[in-house]
């Protein structure tokens, strides 16, 4: 047998397949992009039929490109979180869009259920705040809506993105704890809640069985051969483990679509009283781990979004040149509130601004604006981690865009510490590879897989206190104009 891993890495604006030897080298890769559909303003969705036949397309790629499917040990999969799928059992053919994690739909629900005083329960079962980012109220608006879900009766299959696809290649209707902490339906500390259900209306019936992170999960024959599935994790529980952060205290930043900074918090559910999340980080043998995580809704998107609407740059690439091409700022700030503010705002209505525009300034200062963003995003977590008692020594870096170093650098001047970023970033996909070879015996753990992580740069902070002050201060008075609007 084989001792390749296969990882499926089903991202929001693109799916990916990668081939991983056990010393952590990426063999192959093959990728392609998802379409967004927004159907109104703050909706946005993806064909869940099209996930699908896109990842079996690439992932049958890295099959051929191992030689086969007895070259390969075991399949990982990791995913965007809290995005919900509905399908028909008997079928298997999505009944609805697929809801994003970064839709806004159910605002108007969350605030009515937070006026009703239904926050304190939610938060106290899941960690999590009443918002919708999270499945819940998605699941419950698209089965009020739609009258195609009731109809389907006993027939009704409900679960997040790795939970469709392990149905897709093994039958089996399951999802992995990192994933279901995500639903705002499962405790911290145990499985699916019935009051959590009734509050937003979803059928416990249709829910998949929630398992461990790593594991045998079943089997596909799709590509000939069988070829076990062994690891699964939502994306930013899969870049912490990447990221080796196995110790209480170890602190990650992933910068993809959005950024999401997880503290392991060790083996007891972590409190915050700063608008901070608790979530499961994995669960072995049944056992869980947590963390304190801190969720930015836009990062990646809105470079994309200079280049593909704005027609600002022609490419990502062009953001660091830009940045360094003039002296500061300029007193413009970008407030990236595409998809309204996450943590520790939590201001789903709010919407983007640039401020401090004059006729001195240019497309540079924009873009530099928008990469600042980065940073200030992540001081504003950083302030609220220390305030919930869950400091950070040293950041570890990952996703596409810290592949600017200009970025990177600006992280360890705002935050005034130590930056990490590993030779290979693409964490998310490690993290899988890691959870992958666990469940199918390469490693013994988790800290034994850990030496998949490889060699990593460092970037130490050089900005003085008051530069830091200026730039925090500007910022500050950027966010209190949009809060407040």
């Amino acid at each position: 047998m084989s001792d390749t891993i296969l990882v499926i890495d089903e991202g929001t604006t693109s799916t990916r397949a990668m081939l991983f030897s056990p010393d952590g080298e990426c063999l192959a890769s093959e990728q392609t992009e998802l379409e967004q559909h927004y159907p109104r303003a703050g909706w946005i969705e993806h064909d869940a039929g099209e996930i699908w036949r896109k990842t079996l397309r690439v992932a049958g790629a890295m099959v051929a490109q191992a030689g086969g499917p007895s070259r390969i040990a075991a399949i990982g999969i990791t995913n965007q979180r809290e995005t919900i799928v509905f399908w028909d059992r008997t079928t298997g053919e999505p009944l609805a869009p697929a809801i994003v994690w970064q839709d806004r739909r159910t605002a108007d629900t969350c605030r009515a259920l937070r006026d009703a005083g239904h926050e304190e329960l939610v938060q106290r079962k899941t960690g999590l705040l009443l918002d919708p980012y999270f499945s819940g109220s998605k699941i419950g608006w698209a089965l009020r809506e739609w009258p195609q879900l009731k109809a389907a009766g006993d027939r009704l299959a409900i679960g997040t993105v790795e939970s469709w696809l392990v149905w897709n290649l093994t039958g089996a209707h399951v999802t992995d704890a990192s994933n279901a902490s995500r639903t705002q339906l499962m405790t911290l500390d145990g499985g699916w809640d019935d009051e959590l259900c009734d509050l937003f209306g979803v059928p416990r019936s249709a829910l998949p069985e929630i398992v461990d992170c790593a594991g045998r999960f079943g089997e596909t024959t799709l590509f000939g051969d069988a070829i076990p599935i062994c690891g699964m994790a939502g994306d930013q529980q899969a870049a912490t483990i990447g990221q080796g952060c196995l110790a209480v205290g170890d602190t990650k930043a992933t910068f993809g679509t959005g950024a999401f900074v997880l503290t392991q918090a060790g083996t007891t559910p972590p409190t915050s009283d700063h608008r901070l999340l608790s979530t499961i980080a994995w669960q072995l043998g049944g056992k869980r781990h947590y963390a304190l995580e801190g969720s930015v809704f836009v990062a990646g998107s809105l470079i994309k979004w200079l280049r593909d609407s704005v027609g600002l740059i022609g490419d990502a690439a062009e953001t660091a040149a830009l940045a360094r091409s003039v002296d500061d700022n300029g007193g413009v700030y970008l407030v990236p509130a595409l998809s309204g503010l996450g943590a520790p705002w939590w201001e789903p209505d709010a919407r983007a601004a640039i401020t401090g525009l004059s006729f001195a300034n240019g497309k540079a200062h924009i873009v530099r604006a928008a990469l600042e963003a980065m940073a200030h995003q992540v001081h504003d977590l950083k302030a609220a981690f220390a305030a919930d008692g869950q400091d950070w020594n040293v950041l570890r870096i990952d996703g596409g865009m810290v592949a600017n170093d200009w970025m990177a650098q600006d992280l360890a001047d705002m935050l005034g510490l130590t930056v990490e970023r590993p030779k290979f970033a693409e964490t998310t996909a490690l993290g899988a590879a890691m959870l992958a070879g666990v469940g199918c015996g390469m490693f013994a753990g988790l800290e034994a897989a850990g030496t998949m992580r490889g060699a990593v740069e460092t970037f130490e902070p050089t900005m003085n206190a008051e530069a830091r002050d200026v730039r925090l201060s500007g910022w500050k008075a950027a966010v209190e104009r949009v809060v407040s609007a």
